[in-house]
This record gives structure tokens, C-alpha cells and sequence, in this order.
């Protein structure tokens, strides 16, 4: 057995260090206006859906106003709600709706960047290169007809696009690391920082509990633009994980902390280094952050143990709570890839006509969401997941609304195969997402009959049933949650650990059944067990004999 890892068990207030939390991503949800986009009436009705679930908090992709060049991530106004989704009285009532069902909301900010529809960088258009305007965004002059530098936008490509003066004439060009709708905002400018602090208090203010911080280590940029080089040193990348961050979130720290104990900050911070990203959690710096080195790692026990390990480790040197998450918005359903060839997540590899075997994939994902559950931590699952929903991998190519597709020259399929709209009952679509016939943003497939929560229900061996089964568990079982792990020694290619003094998690990630180890019950499997032996690609929660 190995030795303990993991923080202490967590403080009533600090609910993030255990909680099960739920991504919305509102356009996908529920519609309840029946117009084919999902909106917060709709996350409403479906609020005791959510509480029978499980879960603890839920999670929502933005939902302010946007011109939708990435899918709300360029934000026109934080303090109002696209009308596509509601009003801001709605928001305030589902916050508050929702806190009686005991769930709490975590909002998404974007401070990277803003909408290029955003009144600032109107005003900067107007006023013209050398305004003051202009500094609140990355402005530049180009090196003749050419971009200011080399850096490479986050959806490929150059990160530089050039303004067109009121003559016609090209003149400066400006900074965006995702699309050209979202220019890159000036950390180094005073009113950038006042105006997201102030941002900050007003959805506080409303009762939110927690906020996410959507890609949290590219905020601060050397101001001399430098050329990317081969290789930087740790906080010597020109856009990436720069020293200056910590500075920012500690201040947004402590606006967190004078609303109590019970606020968080969550960040998305992509990084290979693991001993960089443990600095983001800090004491007086973020209260957590998504951990993508697990949610990326192939179908194999050396490399899922690896990572969590490590996770655990430099999480409890910070004493900081770990993330476990398996999807979200951003990639490819798991029941899809965990059937594939290569089981490993990576943008890089992203393509059309990968052949995946579904079936395999949805023996994996039942496993690797119990084996998820059982860590030390908190839990985030994206919408869908709980449903065993498939990538939906053939979007009429015309309907398809990810640049990402468009800036790879169509190579990439982009995102919105995990972002069609859910399926809550009926036999054909919208399959209940709307109260009437109607064509959904993206099209639903034709044989999502069986994937319906209603269908589900009423199936004690769906993936549905088994995540609310699973969740209960983790909810009322007192050594699950936050707390001490230690490994169990179970043979090549199975993880194994205990929890407490007596629950234990084995998942077996060979190709034939495994000896399970002595115990006086199940408590939950993610597939059928017989005479003591858990099958291939299987979770099995146990009562360890005493």
C-alpha cells in the first residue's frame, strides 16, 4: 500500500474541494421558449432534474450578450444576458431558484479577451492608431504588409488581423489569440483591471458562488511582443503562464474572500508543466482548477495512475483541492474516444472519420466515471455525460459553427459534436428539448431515442441511472469527497485504491476479468461482476472485508 495522499477532509463552507458540479452550456440545455436554442427558463424547469441528479453546483458557459463568434467566449456586455437566453431578472431567479434546491452557480468570465462588438473596442476603432483608446488592446504597427510577430492563435493560424481605416487604407493591426471577433484585452492597463474587479462584484453581488476563469494563464503579455523562440523558460513564454498572473488573482482573491469563506475562483489553465500549474493554487491565489493532464490521458492504468498521482501530490502540497473531470465543451465525448484506436485527448489529433467502436466506449466511460467519482476532490461532468451521449460526428457540414473548423481549412471538426442539444424524452427530435417542433440550432440525430433521460429513467442499468446511483454514493458515504487515498496492490493494468477505512475503487483496465479483492459488499459496479471477478474495461466500488 502506498503512502496517504490527498488534503484533509474539507470545511462546510469550502464546498468546491468536493462538490459534483454540473456544465451547462445554455444554448444546448433546455428551450423553453421553443425557438430551438436553449435558454435559462429552460435550465429552470429542469432544476429538480439537476437536484435528483446530485449534484452540488452547476457550472454556465457564458451567457452574455454575443455576436457568437465562439460561442459566447467573445462577451459584449458582462453585466446583462444575451436575449437569446432570457434577461438578467431571469439569471438572478435561477440563481436564486436554484440555492433553494441546494445548488450552487459558478459563472464563466473571460478576461483574455472581449467581443470585438464590445463598446471599448468600437471606441478604439474610432479613435484611431496612438489613442488611449487603443491601450486598453494590443494595437501595433506590422513589419511592412506583414503580421507585428510569429505568434500562433490558439485555433491556428495568425493571431494578427488588420484594421481598414475610414479611406480604405490599412493601418494597424490587432492582437486576438482565439478568433479575430475576440482582440486580446491590456492587463497592463489600469482600467482592464478595475473594470474585471468590478465585474466580479456585480455577479457576487447576485449570488453567484464561484467563477471560472476561462483560459487563466494567457491574460498577461510581454509587452514588447517578442517572436516565439523554440523554447522559453518557465515564465518566459511571451503570452503563456507569465509571472504577472499571480499578481492578477491574487487581488481577485481577495475580492472573493470579502464576501466569506463560501466564494471561488476556478481557473482554466492548460499547462504540461504540473509544478507550474500547482503555483495557480496557492493559498492566496485560485481556490482550484480543472485538471486537463487526466481528462487528456489515454485508456491505460500506468499513465490514468501517473497522473493522478502527481495531481494528488502537488495538490496537497498546496493544499488545494484536485479537479477530476473526463468532458466538456470543448472535447470529444468520452463514450466516443474511449472507443478509439488512440484513447488519448488531443486537439492536435482532432479529425473526420476516426472509426471508434461504441460500444467498447461506453464500457469505458461507465468505468472511468466511477473511478473519478471514488478520487479525492471534486467532480465536474459536462452535460450529456451523464446520459452516455456519442460525439455526434456528422453535422451537415453547412450547419457546423466552430471556427475551429473553418481556421484549420476544414481538417478539424471543430467542437460542436459535444454541443448539440440534449435529448429529454419522445422518440424523435427535438426529443423534448423544446415544447414544439422545431428545428434545433444544431440538428439532433435521428437515433437519440434511446439516449433520452426519460428513456433512461426507467432503465436501472443505464448510464443515467448509474451516475445517479454513483453520485448518491459519493454524496452520503463520509470517506468520498475530499480526504486521504492510499493504492492498493492489485496486479498490472488495475487501479485500485482505498478510502477510509474501508471503502475501496477497482477499476481494471486490462483486456480479461480480475480477481477483486477480498470485500463484504458491492457497493456499485459499472458492469456485471460474477464469482468475486470484475470483467474488462470495469469500476467496482467494494466495503474491503473487515
Amino acid at each position: 500500500m502506498s503512502e496517504t495522499l490527498a488534503t484533509p477532509r474539507r470545511a462546510t463552507t469550502e464546498w468546491w474541494r468536493d462538490a459534483a458540479i454540473y456544465q451547462v452550456y445554455p444554448r444546448s440545455f433546455a428551450d423553453a421558449d421553443g425557438d430551438g436554442t436553449g435558454d435559462l427558463d429552460g435550465v429552470r424547469s429542469k432544476l429538480p432534474y439537476l437536484r435528483d441528479l446530485g449534484i452540488d453546483a452547476v457550472w454556465f458557459t457564458p451567457w452574455y450578450p454575443s455576436p457568437m463568434a465562439d460561442g459566447g467566449y467573445d462577451v459584449e456586455d458582462y453585466r446583462a444576458i444575451d436575449p437569446m437566453f432570457g434577461t438578467l431578472a431571469q439569471a438572478e431567479a435561477l440563481i436564486t431558484d436554484a440555492l433553494e434546491y441546494g445548488i450552487r452557480t459558478i459563472i464563466d468570465i473571460v478576461p483574455n479577451h472581449i467581443s470585438s462588438n464590445h463598446r471599448w473596442f468600437q471606441e478604439a476603432l474610432a479613435a484611431g492608431p496612438g489613442s488611449p483608446e487603443r491601450e486598453r488592446f494590443w494595437f501595433r504597427d506590422g513589419r511592412g504588409d506583414e503580421p507585428p510577430n510569429n505568434w500562433i492563435s490558439e485555433f491556428g493560424g495568425t493571431p494578427w488581423s488588420r484594421v481598414v481605416g475610414p479611406d480604405g487604407v490599412p493601418e494597424q493591426w490587432y492582437l486576438h489569440l482565439f478568433a479575430a471577433g475576440q482582440p486580446d484585452v491590456n492587463w497592463g492597463h489600469p482600467d482592464v483591471r478595475e473594470e474585471y474587479e468590478q465585474i466580479l462584484r456585480f455577479w457576487f453581488d447576485r449570488g453567484v458562488s464561484g467563477v471560472r476563469i476561462d483560459s487563466a494563464a494567457l491574460l498577461a503579455k510581454d509587452a514588447e511582443l517578442p517572436d516565439l523562440q523554440p523554447t522559453h523558460g518557465p515564465g518566459g513564454h511571451p503570452y503563456i503562464d507569465r509571472e504577472d498572473l499571480q499578481e492578477i488573482y491574487r487581488s481577485w482573491r481577495r475580492i472573493a474572500e470579502s464576501y466569506g469563506g463560501d466564494r471561488a475562483l476556478i481557473g482554466e489553465i492548460w499547462l504540461p508543466d504540473a509544478e507550474r500549474f500547482a503555483r495557480y493554487l496557492r493559498p492566496d491565489v485560485l481556490h482550484s482548477a480543472f485538471n486537463f493532464d487526466f481528462l487528456a490521458a489515454a485508456w491505460d492504468a500506468d499513465r490514468l495512475w501517473s497522473s493522478i498521482e502527481t495531481t494528488t501530490r502537488l495538490h496537497s502540497a498546496v493544499g488545494a483541492p484536485a479537479t477530476w473531470v473526463l468532458s466538456n465543451h470543448d472535447v470529444t465525448r468520452p463514450v466516443t474516444r474511449y472507443g478509439r484506436a488512440d484513447t488519448a485527448f488531443a486537439f492536435e489529433t482532432k479529425r473526420f472519420g476516426t472509426p471508434t467502436d461504441l460500444e467498447l466506449g461506453r464500457r469505458r466511460a461507465r468505468a472511468a466515471a466511477m473511478l473519478a467519482m471514488a478520487l479525492p476532490g471534486s467532480y465536474y461532468l459536462f452535460q450529456g455525460e451523464e446520459l452516455g451521449l456519442p460525439e455526434v460526428e456528422d453535422i451537415p457540414l453547412d450547419k457546423l459553427q466552430d471556427p475551429m473548423h473553418g481556421r484549420s481549412g476544414g481538417i478539424d471538426p471543430g467542437r460542436d459534436g459535444c454541443r448539440v442539444p440534449l435529448p429529454w424524452s419522445g422518440t424523435e427530435p427535438p426529443y423534448g428539448f423544446s415544447p414544439r417542433q422545431v428545428d434545433t440550432w444544431l440538428p439532433q440525430p435521428k437515433d437519440w431515442a434511446a439516449f433520452t433521460a426519460e428513456a433512461q429513467s426507467a432503465d436501472p442499468q443505464s448510464m443515467l441511472s448509474l451516475y445517479r446511483m454513483a453520485l448518491l454514493i459519493r454524496r452520503t458515504h463520509p470517506d468520498l469527497g475530499d480526504g486521504p487515498m492510499a493504492r492498493l496492490d492489485a496486479g498490472p493494468g488495475v487501479i485500485a485504491f482505498r478510502r477510509g477505512a474501508s471503502f475501496a475503487c477497482v477499476t481494471n483496465l486490462t483486456d480479461h476479468a480480475v480477481e477483486l479483492p477480498p470485500h463484504d459488499q458491492v457497493w456499485l459496479a459499472s458492469a456485471m461482476h460474477e464469482g468475486g471477478r470484475l470483467p474488462a474495461d470495469a469500476t467496482a466500488w467494494l466495503r474491503l472485508a473487515s
